[in-house]
Protein backbone atom coordinates (compact mmCIF):
# COMPACT_ATOMS: atom_id res chain seq x y z
CA UNK A 1 0.00 0.00 0.00
CA UNK A 2 1.49 3.06 -0.94
CA UNK A 3 1.78 6.44 1.46
CA UNK A 4 -0.72 8.57 -0.20
CA UNK A 5 -3.04 5.13 0.32
CA UNK A 6 -2.19 4.47 4.03
CA UNK A 7 -2.86 8.72 4.67
CA UNK A 8 -5.96 8.31 2.96
CA UNK A 9 -7.18 5.11 4.67
CA UNK A 10 -6.06 6.77 8.03
CA UNK A 11 -8.50 9.87 7.41
CA UNK A 12 -11.18 7.69 6.74
CA UNK A 13 -11.29 5.65 9.84
CA UNK A 14 -10.67 9.06 11.78
CA UNK A 15 -13.84 10.71 9.99
CA UNK A 16 -16.23 7.50 10.35
CA UNK A 17 -14.86 8.05 14.14
CA UNK A 18 -16.65 11.00 14.09
CA UNK A 19 -19.58 10.47 12.60
CA UNK A 20 -20.00 7.51 14.73
CA UNK A 21 -19.33 9.77 17.58
CA UNK A 22 -21.79 12.55 16.10
CA UNK A 23 -24.76 9.93 15.62
CA UNK A 24 -24.45 8.24 19.02
CA UNK A 25 -23.15 11.31 21.24
CA UNK A 26 -25.16 12.69 24.34
CA UNK A 27 -27.13 16.67 23.82
CA UNK A 28 -24.09 18.80 24.81
CA UNK A 29 -26.38 20.89 26.18
CA UNK A 30 -28.37 18.34 28.74
CA UNK A 31 -25.04 16.33 29.18
CA UNK A 32 -21.97 18.51 28.71
CA UNK A 33 -19.48 16.39 30.48
CA UNK A 34 -20.51 13.03 28.61
CA UNK A 35 -20.09 15.10 25.68
CA UNK A 36 -16.50 16.02 26.07
CA UNK A 37 -15.22 12.94 27.08
CA UNK A 38 -16.67 11.42 24.04
CA UNK A 39 -14.53 14.24 21.93
CA UNK A 40 -11.52 13.83 23.84
CA UNK A 41 -12.02 10.21 23.21
CA UNK A 42 -12.47 10.67 19.52
CA UNK A 43 -9.39 12.81 19.57
CA UNK A 44 -7.33 9.69 20.79
CA UNK A 45 -8.34 7.89 18.43
CA UNK A 46 -7.33 10.17 15.60
CA UNK A 47 -3.78 10.19 17.52
CA UNK A 48 -4.13 6.17 18.06
CA UNK A 49 -4.60 5.73 13.71
CA UNK A 50 -1.77 7.74 13.53
CA UNK A 51 0.38 6.22 15.50
CA UNK A 52 -0.46 3.04 14.35
CA UNK A 53 0.34 4.27 10.70
CA UNK A 54 3.80 5.93 11.92
CA UNK A 55 4.77 2.65 13.47
CA UNK A 56 3.96 0.32 10.91
CA UNK A 57 5.94 2.44 8.63
CA UNK A 58 8.95 3.16 11.06
CA UNK A 59 9.58 -0.24 12.45
CA UNK A 60 7.73 -3.15 10.65
CA UNK A 61 10.47 -5.03 9.59
CA UNK A 62 10.05 -5.26 5.31
CA UNK A 63 8.94 -8.72 4.72
CA UNK A 64 10.50 -10.58 2.29
CA UNK A 65 10.54 -11.06 -1.56
CA UNK A 66 9.62 -14.10 -3.58
CA UNK A 67 13.41 -15.14 -4.67
CA UNK A 68 14.69 -13.86 -0.97
CA UNK A 69 17.36 -15.79 0.23
CA UNK A 70 17.08 -16.54 4.10
CA UNK A 71 20.13 -17.07 6.34
CA UNK A 72 21.17 -18.14 8.84
CA UNK A 73 20.88 -18.12 12.08
CA UNK A 74 17.76 -20.44 11.41
CA UNK A 75 15.27 -20.01 14.29
CA UNK A 76 12.65 -23.22 15.37
CA UNK A 77 9.61 -21.39 16.73
CA UNK A 78 7.42 -23.35 18.95
CA UNK A 79 3.77 -22.75 18.73
CA UNK A 80 1.62 -20.79 16.35
CA UNK A 81 -0.46 -18.34 18.92
CA UNK A 82 0.29 -14.88 18.88
CA UNK A 83 3.84 -14.65 20.54
CA UNK A 84 4.68 -17.48 17.58
CA UNK A 85 3.72 -15.52 14.97
CA UNK A 86 5.11 -12.55 15.87
CA UNK A 87 8.69 -13.19 16.66
CA UNK A 88 8.54 -15.77 13.54
CA UNK A 89 7.60 -12.62 11.44
CA UNK A 90 10.56 -10.73 13.14
CA UNK A 91 13.23 -13.35 11.98
CA UNK A 92 11.90 -12.96 9.00
CA UNK A 93 11.71 -9.36 8.47
CA UNK A 94 15.53 -9.14 9.60
CA UNK A 95 17.00 -12.40 7.02
CA UNK A 96 16.95 -15.21 9.22
CA UNK A 97 15.15 -18.26 8.42
CA UNK A 98 12.44 -19.52 10.51
CA UNK A 99 10.17 -22.62 11.07
CA UNK A 100 7.37 -23.06 13.00
CA UNK A 101 5.94 -26.24 14.93
CA UNK A 102 3.02 -25.83 15.75
CA UNK A 103 1.12 -28.82 17.87
CA UNK A 104 -2.54 -28.30 16.81
CA UNK A 105 -4.25 -27.81 13.19
CA UNK A 106 -4.53 -24.93 10.99
CA UNK A 107 -7.89 -23.81 12.85
CA UNK A 108 -4.85 -23.30 16.35
CA UNK A 109 -3.17 -20.09 14.17
CA UNK A 110 -3.99 -17.59 17.35
CA UNK A 111 -3.34 -19.94 20.03
CA UNK A 112 -5.50 -18.73 23.35
CA UNK A 113 -7.44 -16.43 21.30
CA UNK A 114 -8.38 -19.41 18.69
CA UNK A 115 -10.10 -21.29 21.13
CA UNK A 116 -12.14 -18.58 23.10
CA UNK A 117 -16.07 -17.32 22.14
CA UNK A 118 -16.96 -15.14 19.72
CA UNK A 119 -18.05 -12.81 22.43
CA UNK A 120 -14.71 -12.38 24.07
CA UNK A 121 -12.72 -9.32 23.75
CA UNK A 122 -9.47 -7.89 24.60
CA UNK A 123 -9.63 -6.44 28.23
CA UNK A 124 -6.72 -4.25 28.20
CA UNK A 125 -6.72 -1.29 25.54
CA UNK A 126 -5.55 -1.91 22.00
CA UNK A 127 -3.07 0.22 22.73
CA UNK A 128 -1.46 -1.79 25.24
CA UNK A 129 -1.25 -4.61 22.79
CA UNK A 130 0.10 -4.00 19.77
CA UNK A 131 2.32 -7.50 19.63
CA UNK A 132 4.16 -6.50 15.94
CA UNK A 133 4.13 -2.55 14.39
CA UNK A 134 1.97 -3.43 11.70
CA UNK A 135 -0.77 -4.48 13.70
CA UNK A 136 -3.92 -1.63 12.76
CA UNK A 137 -6.22 -2.06 15.28
CA UNK A 138 -9.94 0.03 14.55
CA UNK A 139 -11.04 0.21 18.18
CA UNK A 140 -10.00 0.22 21.54
CA UNK A 141 -10.96 -3.56 22.69
CA UNK A 142 -11.10 -5.90 19.73
CA UNK A 143 -13.08 -8.98 19.59
CA UNK A 144 -11.81 -11.88 19.51
CA UNK A 145 -12.26 -12.20 15.09
CA UNK A 146 -10.51 -9.16 15.01
CA UNK A 147 -7.37 -10.09 17.04
CA UNK A 148 -7.53 -13.46 14.91
CA UNK A 149 -8.03 -11.66 11.87
CA UNK A 150 -4.68 -9.83 12.75
CA UNK A 151 -2.51 -12.57 13.47
CA UNK A 152 -3.53 -14.57 10.18
CA UNK A 153 -2.44 -11.28 8.12
CA UNK A 154 0.64 -11.18 9.93
CA UNK A 155 1.28 -14.78 9.06
CA UNK A 156 -0.05 -13.98 5.33
CA UNK A 157 2.10 -11.12 5.31
CA UNK A 158 5.81 -12.11 6.50
CA UNK A 159 5.37 -15.86 4.71
CA UNK A 160 5.10 -17.75 7.20
CA UNK A 161 2.27 -19.87 6.05
CA UNK A 162 4.85 -21.63 4.13
CA UNK A 163 7.28 -22.50 7.07
CA UNK A 164 4.69 -23.70 9.25
CA UNK A 165 4.41 -27.48 10.30
CA UNK A 166 0.85 -28.04 11.75
CA UNK A 167 -0.02 -30.97 13.42
CA UNK A 168 3.64 -31.19 14.68
CA UNK A 169 3.90 -31.84 18.27
CA UNK A 170 7.49 -31.15 19.85
CA UNK A 171 8.33 -33.56 22.16
CA UNK A 172 12.19 -32.99 22.55
CA UNK A 173 14.93 -30.86 21.03
CA UNK A 174 18.40 -32.14 21.19
CA UNK A 175 21.88 -30.86 20.09
CA UNK A 176 23.62 -32.23 16.62
CA UNK A 177 27.40 -33.11 16.70
CA UNK A 178 27.74 -29.46 15.40
CA UNK A 179 25.82 -28.00 18.37
CA UNK A 180 22.55 -27.53 16.07
CA UNK A 181 19.23 -27.94 17.65
CA UNK A 182 17.23 -30.68 16.29
CA UNK A 183 13.79 -30.90 16.86
CA UNK A 184 12.27 -33.92 17.21
CA UNK A 185 14.07 -35.63 14.41
CA UNK A 186 16.92 -34.95 11.67
CA UNK A 187 14.01 -34.88 9.05
CA UNK A 188 12.62 -31.59 10.66
CA UNK A 189 15.70 -29.75 9.95
CA UNK A 190 18.80 -28.06 11.78
CA UNK A 191 18.72 -24.83 13.99
CA UNK A 192 21.01 -22.42 15.96
CA UNK A 193 18.16 -20.78 18.07
CA UNK A 194 14.98 -21.81 19.71
CA UNK A 195 12.02 -19.79 20.73
CA UNK A 196 9.31 -21.69 22.42
CA UNK A 197 5.94 -19.81 22.38
CA UNK A 198 3.82 -22.84 23.92
CA UNK A 199 1.67 -19.84 26.26
CA UNK A 200 0.52 -20.39 29.58
CA UNK A 201 -2.85 -21.51 28.38
CA UNK A 202 -3.59 -25.14 26.89
CA UNK A 203 -6.54 -27.31 26.80
CA UNK A 204 -9.76 -26.20 29.05
CA UNK A 205 -8.95 -27.20 32.85
CA UNK A 206 -12.48 -29.04 33.65
CA UNK A 207 -12.14 -30.12 37.73
CA UNK A 208 -13.91 -32.62 38.64
CA UNK A 209 -16.44 -31.66 41.42
CA UNK A 210 -18.29 -33.98 44.06
CA UNK A 211 -22.39 -34.56 42.30
CA UNK A 212 -21.32 -32.81 38.83
CA UNK A 213 -23.24 -36.11 37.13
CA UNK A 214 -26.45 -34.71 39.56
CA UNK A 215 -26.55 -32.02 38.03
CA UNK A 216 -30.13 -32.44 35.66
CA UNK A 217 -28.70 -29.70 33.33
CA UNK A 218 -25.51 -29.18 31.05
CA UNK A 219 -22.29 -27.79 32.46
CA UNK A 220 -20.05 -26.02 30.25
CA UNK A 221 -16.55 -24.84 30.55
CA UNK A 222 -16.06 -20.50 29.99
CA UNK A 223 -14.36 -21.30 26.54
CA UNK A 224 -16.88 -23.53 25.18
CA UNK A 225 -20.67 -20.87 25.29
CA UNK A 226 -20.12 -20.08 21.93
CA UNK A 227 -23.92 -21.37 20.34
CA UNK A 228 -25.21 -21.98 23.99
CA UNK A 229 -28.87 -20.87 24.64
CA UNK A 230 -28.91 -18.46 27.86
CA UNK A 231 -31.84 -16.30 27.19
CA UNK A 232 -33.85 -15.75 30.23
CA UNK A 233 -31.37 -18.12 31.86
CA UNK A 234 -29.84 -18.28 35.18
CA UNK A 235 -26.08 -19.03 35.07
CA UNK A 236 -23.82 -20.25 37.70
CA UNK A 237 -19.99 -19.09 37.37
CA UNK A 238 -17.51 -21.17 39.16
CA UNK A 239 -14.37 -19.53 39.39
CA UNK A 240 -13.31 -15.98 39.83
CA UNK A 241 -10.27 -14.67 37.48
CA UNK A 242 -10.23 -13.61 33.76
CA UNK A 243 -12.09 -17.00 32.52
CA UNK A 244 -15.13 -15.48 34.91
CA UNK A 245 -15.04 -12.41 33.34
CA UNK A 246 -15.16 -14.29 29.53
CA UNK A 247 -18.35 -16.20 30.69
CA UNK A 248 -20.15 -12.94 32.19
CA UNK A 249 -19.72 -11.77 28.85
CA UNK A 250 -21.27 -14.17 27.19
CA UNK A 251 -24.12 -14.62 29.23
CA UNK A 252 -25.00 -10.72 28.81
CA UNK A 253 -24.62 -10.62 25.55
CA UNK A 254 -26.85 -13.87 25.09
CA UNK A 255 -28.81 -11.77 28.05
CA UNK A 256 -28.99 -14.20 31.03
CA UNK A 257 -31.62 -13.77 33.35
CA UNK A 258 -29.08 -14.00 36.44
CA UNK A 259 -25.74 -14.25 36.42
CA UNK A 260 -23.84 -15.77 39.56
CA UNK A 261 -20.15 -15.74 40.22
CA UNK A 262 -18.94 -18.31 42.77
CA UNK A 263 -15.40 -17.20 43.48
CA UNK A 264 -13.01 -19.02 46.56
CA UNK A 265 -11.35 -15.63 46.82
CA UNK A 266 -11.24 -12.29 46.62
CA UNK A 267 -9.64 -10.88 43.37
CA UNK A 268 -8.01 -7.21 42.39
CA UNK A 269 -10.56 -5.94 40.00
CA UNK A 270 -9.52 -2.70 38.12
CA UNK A 271 -10.65 -0.49 35.27
CA UNK A 272 -11.09 -0.94 31.47
CA UNK A 273 -9.05 2.67 31.75
CA UNK A 274 -6.12 2.74 29.51
CA UNK A 275 -4.38 5.44 31.32
CA UNK A 276 -4.82 3.65 34.46
CA UNK A 277 -3.60 0.33 33.59
CA UNK A 278 -0.59 1.95 32.01
CA UNK A 279 -0.24 3.81 35.34
CA UNK A 280 -0.08 0.75 37.27
CA UNK A 281 2.02 -1.40 35.07
CA UNK A 282 4.66 1.93 35.81
CA UNK A 283 5.67 0.33 38.97
CA UNK A 284 9.49 -0.18 38.68
CA UNK A 285 9.73 -2.30 41.57
CA UNK A 286 7.56 -4.79 40.50
CA UNK A 287 6.24 -5.70 43.43
CA UNK A 288 3.80 -4.99 46.61
CA UNK A 289 5.80 -1.69 48.45
CA UNK A 290 4.58 0.88 50.80
CA UNK A 291 3.70 2.95 48.33
CA UNK A 292 0.83 0.06 46.57
CA UNK A 293 -1.32 1.79 49.31
CA UNK A 294 -1.84 4.75 47.28
CA UNK A 295 -3.35 3.13 44.47
CA UNK A 296 -5.05 0.34 46.35
CA UNK A 297 -6.77 3.05 48.27
CA UNK A 298 -7.93 5.43 45.31
CA UNK A 299 -9.07 1.90 43.30
CA UNK A 300 -11.21 1.25 46.35
CA UNK A 301 -12.88 4.69 46.90
CA UNK A 302 -13.64 5.44 42.98
CA UNK A 303 -13.88 2.28 41.25
CA UNK A 304 -15.32 -0.27 44.11
CA UNK A 305 -17.10 2.74 45.98
CA UNK A 306 -20.17 0.84 47.60
CA UNK A 307 -18.63 -2.75 46.36
CA UNK A 308 -15.22 -2.56 48.37
CA UNK A 309 -16.00 -5.54 50.29
CA UNK A 310 -15.12 -7.59 47.17
CA UNK A 311 -11.54 -5.92 47.22
CA UNK A 312 -8.63 -8.07 48.99
CA UNK A 313 -7.42 -7.74 52.33
CA UNK A 314 -4.75 -10.44 52.26
CA UNK A 315 -2.91 -9.65 49.17
CA UNK A 316 -1.79 -6.22 47.08
CA UNK A 317 -2.13 -5.33 43.95
CA UNK A 318 0.91 -6.02 43.10
CA UNK A 319 1.16 -9.72 43.69
CA UNK A 320 -1.15 -11.01 41.67
CA UNK A 321 -2.49 -10.64 37.82
CA UNK A 322 -5.68 -8.28 38.35
CA UNK A 323 -8.62 -8.55 36.20
CA UNK A 324 -9.35 -5.78 33.89
CA UNK A 325 -12.85 -5.37 33.84
CA UNK A 326 -15.64 -2.22 34.47
CA UNK A 327 -18.62 -3.96 33.19
CA UNK A 328 -17.83 -6.21 36.53
CA UNK A 329 -19.38 -3.27 38.70
CA UNK A 330 -21.72 -2.24 36.26
CA UNK A 331 -23.61 -5.93 36.69
CA UNK A 332 -22.98 -6.29 40.32
CA UNK A 333 -24.95 -2.61 40.64
CA UNK A 334 -27.74 -3.00 38.47
CA UNK A 335 -28.50 -6.76 39.82
CA UNK A 336 -27.99 -8.30 37.17
CA UNK A 337 -25.11 -10.76 38.38
CA UNK A 338 -23.67 -11.21 42.33
CA UNK A 339 -20.32 -12.43 43.22
CA UNK A 340 -20.56 -15.15 46.01
CA UNK A 341 -17.45 -15.61 48.09
CA UNK A 342 -17.75 -18.90 48.84
CA UNK A 343 -16.10 -22.88 48.60
CA UNK A 344 -18.09 -25.38 46.44
CA UNK A 345 -19.55 -28.41 48.31
CA UNK A 346 -21.47 -30.17 45.99
CA UNK A 347 -23.57 -29.98 42.60
CA UNK A 348 -27.54 -30.72 42.99
CA UNK A 349 -30.10 -31.39 40.66
CA UNK A 350 -31.12 -28.29 40.64
CA UNK A 351 -27.55 -26.15 40.97
CA UNK A 352 -24.98 -26.14 43.42
CA UNK A 353 -24.59 -25.97 47.24
CA UNK A 354 -21.97 -23.70 48.52
CA UNK A 355 -19.79 -22.93 51.90
CA UNK A 356 -20.14 -18.98 51.68
CA UNK A 357 -18.06 -17.10 53.90
CA UNK A 358 -17.77 -13.75 55.34
CA UNK A 359 -14.63 -10.84 54.33
CA UNK A 360 -11.46 -12.56 55.48
CA UNK A 361 -13.02 -15.72 56.55
CA UNK A 362 -10.26 -18.15 54.27
CA UNK A 363 -10.87 -20.50 52.21
CA UNK A 364 -12.23 -23.42 53.81
CA UNK A 365 -13.27 -21.30 56.61
CA UNK A 366 -16.49 -21.66 58.50
CA UNK A 367 -19.93 -20.12 56.39
CA UNK A 368 -23.18 -21.16 55.64
CA UNK A 369 -24.58 -23.63 53.61
CA UNK A 370 -26.47 -21.94 50.65
CA UNK A 371 -28.12 -23.20 48.05
CA UNK A 372 -27.41 -21.58 44.51
CA UNK A 373 -30.21 -22.53 41.61
CA UNK A 374 -29.12 -22.48 37.78
CA UNK A 375 -30.03 -23.57 34.47
CA UNK A 376 -26.49 -23.16 33.21
CA UNK A 377 -23.17 -24.24 35.27
CA UNK A 378 -19.68 -22.48 33.53
CA UNK A 379 -16.64 -23.92 34.89
CA UNK A 380 -14.65 -20.77 34.59
CA UNK A 381 -11.48 -22.86 35.85
CA UNK A 382 -8.69 -21.58 33.34
CA UNK A 383 -6.63 -23.86 30.80
CA UNK A 384 -3.82 -25.99 31.88
CA UNK A 385 -0.38 -24.47 31.73
CA UNK A 386 1.67 -26.11 28.81
CA UNK A 387 4.69 -28.50 29.28
CA UNK A 388 8.18 -26.87 28.65
CA UNK A 389 9.55 -30.40 28.80
CA UNK A 390 10.49 -30.43 25.11
CA UNK A 391 13.40 -28.57 26.63
CA UNK A 392 16.93 -30.19 28.05
CA UNK A 393 17.11 -31.04 31.32
CA UNK A 394 19.45 -29.13 32.33
CA UNK A 395 16.82 -25.99 31.47
CA UNK A 396 15.77 -26.98 34.96
CA UNK A 397 18.08 -27.50 37.63
CA UNK A 398 17.48 -25.71 40.65
CA UNK A 399 17.71 -22.90 41.99
CA UNK A 400 17.70 -21.96 38.01
CA UNK A 401 14.58 -23.60 36.69
CA UNK A 402 11.30 -21.45 34.96
CA UNK A 403 10.65 -18.97 36.13
CA UNK A 404 14.13 -18.10 37.16
CA UNK A 405 15.55 -17.60 34.23
CA UNK A 406 17.99 -14.82 32.24
CA UNK A 407 15.09 -11.90 32.09
CA UNK A 408 12.94 -14.51 32.79
CA UNK A 409 13.35 -16.18 29.01
CA UNK A 410 16.98 -17.41 28.94
CA UNK A 411 17.68 -20.61 30.54
CA UNK A 412 21.40 -20.00 31.99
CA UNK A 413 22.66 -22.93 30.24
CA UNK A 414 21.39 -21.90 26.89
CA UNK A 415 21.38 -18.38 25.40
CA UNK A 416 20.48 -20.04 22.58
CA UNK A 417 16.66 -20.64 23.82
CA UNK A 418 14.72 -18.18 24.48
CA UNK A 419 10.67 -18.83 26.04
CA UNK A 420 8.71 -15.20 25.49
CA UNK A 421 5.75 -15.75 26.85
CA UNK A 422 5.34 -18.95 29.01
CA UNK A 423 7.55 -18.61 31.75
CA UNK A 424 5.80 -15.90 33.68
CA UNK A 425 3.10 -16.59 36.81
CA UNK A 426 1.67 -13.09 37.37
CA UNK A 427 2.22 -9.38 35.68
CA UNK A 428 0.30 -5.87 35.43
CA UNK A 429 0.50 -5.35 31.65
CA UNK A 430 0.24 -7.45 28.87
CA UNK A 431 1.91 -10.89 26.98
CA UNK A 432 1.18 -8.83 23.59
CA UNK A 433 3.37 -5.85 22.88
CA UNK A 434 6.50 -4.88 21.93
CA UNK A 435 8.47 -7.05 24.29
CA UNK A 436 8.21 -9.42 22.11
CA UNK A 437 9.98 -8.06 19.25
CA UNK A 438 12.53 -7.18 21.75
CA UNK A 439 13.14 -10.62 23.03
CA UNK A 440 13.49 -11.92 19.56
CA UNK A 441 15.89 -9.47 18.49
CA UNK A 442 17.92 -10.33 22.22
CA UNK A 443 17.92 -13.69 20.94
CA UNK A 444 19.28 -12.75 17.14
CA UNK A 445 21.78 -10.23 19.10
CA UNK A 446 23.20 -13.62 20.88
CA UNK A 447 23.11 -15.80 17.96
CA UNK A 448 25.39 -13.37 15.28
CA UNK A 449 27.62 -11.74 18.40
CA UNK A 450 29.40 -14.20 20.63
CA UNK A 451 30.82 -11.05 21.84
CA UNK A 452 26.98 -9.95 23.27
CA UNK A 453 26.58 -13.83 24.39
CA UNK A 454 26.38 -13.95 28.06
CA UNK A 455 27.99 -17.10 30.12
CA UNK A 456 25.79 -19.36 32.35
CA UNK A 457 28.16 -17.73 35.40
CA UNK A 458 26.49 -14.46 34.26
CA UNK A 459 22.91 -15.49 33.63
CA UNK A 460 22.70 -16.80 37.22
CA UNK A 461 24.33 -13.85 38.74
CA UNK A 462 22.05 -11.44 37.08
CA UNK A 463 18.89 -13.90 38.35
CA UNK A 464 20.73 -14.19 41.61
CA UNK A 465 20.95 -9.84 41.45
CA UNK A 466 17.07 -10.00 41.04
CA UNK A 467 16.48 -11.95 43.82
CA UNK A 468 18.44 -9.79 46.18
CA UNK A 469 16.78 -6.59 44.78
CA UNK A 470 13.26 -8.33 45.35
CA UNK A 471 14.16 -9.82 48.67
CA UNK A 472 10.95 -8.09 50.35
CA UNK A 473 8.23 -8.52 47.83
CA UNK A 474 5.52 -11.23 49.31
CA UNK A 475 6.06 -12.96 46.22
CA UNK A 476 9.14 -14.31 44.40
CA UNK A 477 11.49 -12.34 42.08
CA UNK A 478 10.16 -13.39 39.63
CA UNK A 479 6.53 -14.37 39.88
CA UNK A 480 5.02 -11.19 39.54
CA UNK A 481 6.56 -8.30 37.57
CA UNK A 482 5.35 -5.24 36.08
CA UNK A 483 5.69 -3.96 32.46
CA UNK A 484 8.49 -1.59 33.39
CA UNK A 485 9.88 -3.79 35.34
CA UNK A 486 10.41 -5.55 32.20
CA UNK A 487 12.06 -2.61 30.58
CA UNK A 488 14.29 -2.13 33.05
CA UNK A 489 15.47 -5.73 32.50
CA UNK A 490 15.40 -5.30 28.52
CA UNK A 491 18.01 -1.36 29.43
CA UNK A 492 20.33 -3.33 32.05
CA UNK A 493 20.76 -6.03 29.70
CA UNK A 494 22.38 -3.76 27.09
CA UNK A 495 24.00 -1.20 29.08
CA UNK A 496 25.86 -3.34 30.96
CA UNK A 497 28.16 -4.99 28.29
CA UNK A 498 29.42 -2.57 25.95
CA UNK A 499 29.80 -4.78 23.22
CA UNK A 500 25.96 -4.72 23.29
CA UNK A 501 25.52 -1.01 22.85
CA UNK A 502 25.96 -1.09 18.72
CA UNK A 503 23.34 -3.18 18.96
CA UNK A 504 21.15 -0.91 21.20
CA UNK A 505 18.91 0.43 18.36
CA UNK A 506 18.16 -3.04 16.79
CA UNK A 507 17.03 -4.67 20.26
CA UNK A 508 14.96 -1.58 21.42
CA UNK A 509 13.58 -0.72 17.68
CA UNK A 510 14.40 -3.38 15.02
CA UNK A 511 16.20 -0.26 13.42
CA UNK A 512 19.81 -0.39 12.47
CA UNK A 513 20.70 -4.10 11.80
CA UNK A 514 23.36 -3.95 8.93
CA UNK A 515 25.62 -1.52 11.17
CA UNK A 516 26.31 -4.25 14.30
CA UNK A 517 26.49 -6.98 11.51
CA UNK A 518 29.13 -4.95 9.93
CA UNK A 519 30.98 -4.11 13.03
CA UNK A 520 30.54 -8.08 14.22
CA UNK A 521 31.97 -8.91 10.90
CA UNK A 522 34.88 -6.49 11.64
CA UNK A 523 35.57 -8.25 14.55
CA UNK A 524 35.79 -11.55 13.10
CA UNK A 525 38.67 -10.62 11.33
CA UNK A 526 40.21 -9.36 14.33
CA UNK A 527 39.68 -12.90 15.80
CA UNK A 528 40.73 -14.69 12.51
CA UNK A 529 44.25 -12.63 13.09
CA UNK A 530 44.61 -13.80 16.26
CA UNK A 531 43.92 -17.37 15.93
CA UNK A 532 40.64 -17.21 17.44
CA UNK A 533 37.23 -18.83 15.34
CA UNK A 534 34.73 -16.52 14.05
CA UNK A 535 31.45 -15.77 14.84
CA UNK A 536 29.65 -18.47 12.70
CA UNK A 537 32.28 -21.06 13.36
CA UNK A 538 31.83 -21.49 16.68
CA UNK A 539 28.68 -22.33 18.62
CA UNK A 540 25.99 -20.51 19.27
CA UNK A 541 24.76 -21.91 22.50
CA UNK A 542 27.95 -21.21 24.62
CA UNK A 543 28.52 -17.93 25.97
CA UNK A 544 31.26 -16.38 27.11
CA UNK A 545 30.43 -12.77 27.50
CA UNK A 546 29.01 -11.02 30.37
Amino acid sequence: MSLQEKASEVWSDSRAGLQRMVKGSDNPILHPFNFVFELLQWQFQIFFNIFQWVADKVFSPSPPGPSTRLGRPKIAVVGAGITGVTSAAHCIGHGFDVVIFEAGDKDSLGGIWSKVNNTSSLQIHSFMYRFHPSVKWKGGYPDRQQIISQVRQLWERYGLDTKTKFNTKVDKVYKDERGRWVINNPANGRFEGIIAAVGTCGDPKMPRMDGMDRFKNEIYHSSQLTGVDAKDKSMIIIGGGASAVEALEYASEEKASKIYILSRSDKWIIPRNWVIDILLSLNIWGQETMLSAIPETLLKKFFYRDLQDLAPNDKGIFMDTPMVNSDVMDKLRSGKAEWIRCDIESFTEKGVLVNKRDKCVPKGGPGREVHIDGDIVVMATGYKRPTLNFLPDDCFREPYGPPNWYLQTFPPQHPSISAINCTYLSAIGTVGNWHIGIYTRILLMFLVDPLTRPATFWMERWIDMTKILKATAPTGAFDFFTYLELIWWFFFCVTINPFRWKWALFVFFGLGYALPKRVVAAEDRIRNGVGAAEADETSRDIGGSF
